[in-house]
């Protein structure tokens, strides 16, 4: 298959390369985020549950939601996150409440339990930020360029799975 662009081959090949680091370092990222979880949830001794069920609890927050909408919102695959909401809420870390509407859809939110472990993270991250800026690692305006070149790499992949390009 041969594509056709508009770009430069020389200048095509970089955004090949650049492109494959970038998938690279996401996935390495994301691997690394749950390592860094897990480290601090053992130093602080809590160990019933695992990193993706605290990044969970830290993506919930205060709202009150269904698996149906964490999924919608790209953080989680279906069947990942209902086995992940029910483990939370069968160990206290969740309640969770059938819609009156559609006894199908169930709603969930922190309990104490989960508020308390989702702060843990919170503070983490916090710490983290803190460091990353007092160290030199990263300042703010560095952090929203990042951002924003991951927003743009999101939008294209929503777009291709929406067959816009």
């Amino acid at each position: 298959m041969t594509i056709q662009t508009k770009v430069a081959p020389l200048e095509l090949r970089g955004l090949h390369a650049g492109y494959l680091d970038n998938l690279a370092l996401v996935e390495r990222l994301h691997r690394l985020l749950l390592d860094v979880i897990k480290d601090e949830f053992e130093r602080l001794a809590v160990l019933e549950i695992n990193p993706v069920q605290a990044l969970l609890l830290f993506n919930i927050g205060d709202n009150e939601v269904t698996a149906g909408e964490l999924k919608t919102r790209g953080y989680y695959q279906g069947s990942n996150v209902s086995y992940n909401l029910k483990k939370l809420v069968d160990l206290g870390y969740m309640h969770h409440q059938r819609s009156e509407a559609d006894r199908r859809s169930v709603r969930v939110r922190l309990t104490e339990k989960g508020r308390r472990n989702r702060a843990l993270v919170a503070d983490l991250f916090a710490r983290h930020a803190a460091v990353m800026g007092e160290r030199g690692v990263l300042d703010a305006r560095a952090m929203e360029d990042i951002n924003t070149a991951l927003r743009r790499m999101e939008r294209f992949w929503t777009d291709q799975i929406r067959y816009i390009y």
